[in-house]
């Protein structure tokens, strides 16, 4: 397992999948699947696809130390950047098909929508974490400053938990928002469990020993 996960081959096969959900749509909406409101099935399709994977970069760490396979570490950046990514195609499929592209009323409604509020907030915090996610940044701002930095992205899953709930607020529906909080919650509770029971270096180590950025921790 530990060399399948070294194979030069993994980490492109790890992208495509990540861009599969992308591919469905963009089929599903050429093939007019998405229901008599393809617009809203967009929205919701591109955030919940940027829950699930805020979820699977947040089960990395634990993943990784359970099993004893340090080797998930080189695909946890990867993995953080299409939290960003999908999140951006969430905001680009409100502004296009809600908004029409209109700054003006987009800004109003960011305002006056407590939810979308929250989460343009979110997204602002995932953009600086894409933005600082490379070497070059690591060693601009210092380990230990750089993981503190990374550290937000727990208070992008409050927020994202946050805007699912108020969003579904209006329906009355809370069933995904409870799975969704309860994974959630589960993987930043063992973090908590691990950091009280045995602290862990800054940085993630590669195979030569060198510190390097792994994407969100």
């Amino acid at each position: 397992m530990r060399k399948l996960l070294l194979h030069p081959a993994t980490k492109p096969l790890v992208f495509v999948l990540c861009l599969l959900p992308l591919v469905w749509l963009v089929v599903a909406t050429a093939t007019s699947q998405l229901g008599a409101n393809p617009a809203e099935a967009l929205i919701r399709a591109t955030g919940d696809w940027t829950l699930r994977a805020l979820c699977l970069v947040l089960a990395v760490t634990p993943l990784r130390v359970l099993t004893a396979t340090p080797q998930l570490a080189r695909f946890r950046r990867m993995l953080g950047l299409f939290v960003f990514f999908y999140g951006l195609l969430h905001l680009l499929s409100y502004s296009w098909f809600d908004m029409g592209f209109d700054l003006a009323d987009i800004l109003r409604d960011i305002a006056k929508r407590p939810f979308i509020l929250v989460g343009s907030l979110a997204l602002l915090l995932l953009a600086l974490l894409a933005g600082t996610s490379f070497n070059r940044a690591i060693k601009a701002l210092g380990g230990k400053r750089w993981q503190a930095l990374h550290r937000t992205v727990y208070a992008v899953a409050g927020l994202g938990i946050l805007h699912f709930f108020w969003m579904r607020a209006g329906k009355n529906d809370f069933a995904e928002v409870a799975l969704y909080a309860a994974i959630l919650a589960a993987l930043l509770g063992w973090r908590a469990w691990h950091r009280w029971r045995r602290p862990q270096p800054v940085l993630a180590t590669t195979q030569r020993g060198r510190g390097t950025p792994a994407g969100l921790p």
